[in-house]
């Protein structure tokens, strides 16, 4: 199998589908390859949002803090999803915990770089918002969906 670039799995990803190759490269040099293993916290609530996870192997769950219960896990995130939005929204602080859930491979993309090529580049940034908006209104739905379930259960 050849080796792919960050760019390559950029390209791949639906999030980035439409992104010309000059975007994709803009992108692209804001992102590291990462490894979390099973069990391993990725971010925990209340760190600096400063790093947009994307999911290539493995499963990751959003966990929140319940006093006397322990972590809630209120979403599952599986490859091809982007862990955290909070980076989009001052004061940039992770709104949960992300824990691995099995070993996981991502693509970790410098928030602050991104932001300052969406600025530097407007069109760029609009086109991101624009293909990630539906991204983030599917995941606000299946936390949704998630919580309905989790609180659903313990109702009856």
């Amino acid at each position: 199998m050849a080796h792919q670039t960050i760019r390559d799995i950029l390209a791949d990803h639906p999030a980035f589908l439409g992104f010309d190759g000059a975007a994709l490269d803009l992108i692209a040099g804001c992102g590291r390859n990462m490894r979390y293993r099973a069990g391993e916290l990725l971010f925990r609530e209340g760190d600096a949002a400063e790093t947009v996870v994307i999911l290539r192997h493995g499963d990751a769950a959003i966990e929140l803090a319940a006093p006397g219960r322990g972590p809630l896990r209120v979403e599952s995130l599986h490859p091809g999803d982007i862990v955290d939005w909070s980076w989009l929204l001052p004061p940039c602080r992770a709104m949960s915990d992300a824990r691995a859930v099995t070993d996981v491979a991502a693509i970790a993309l410098d928030a602050r770089c991104v932001l300052d090529k969406c600025d530097e580049h407007t069109e760029l940034g609009y086109r991101l918002f624009r293909l990630w908006l539906p991204h983030l209104a599917r995941r606000v739905r299946m936390q949704r969906l998630q919580l309905l379930d989790l609180y659903g259960a313990h109702a009856r």
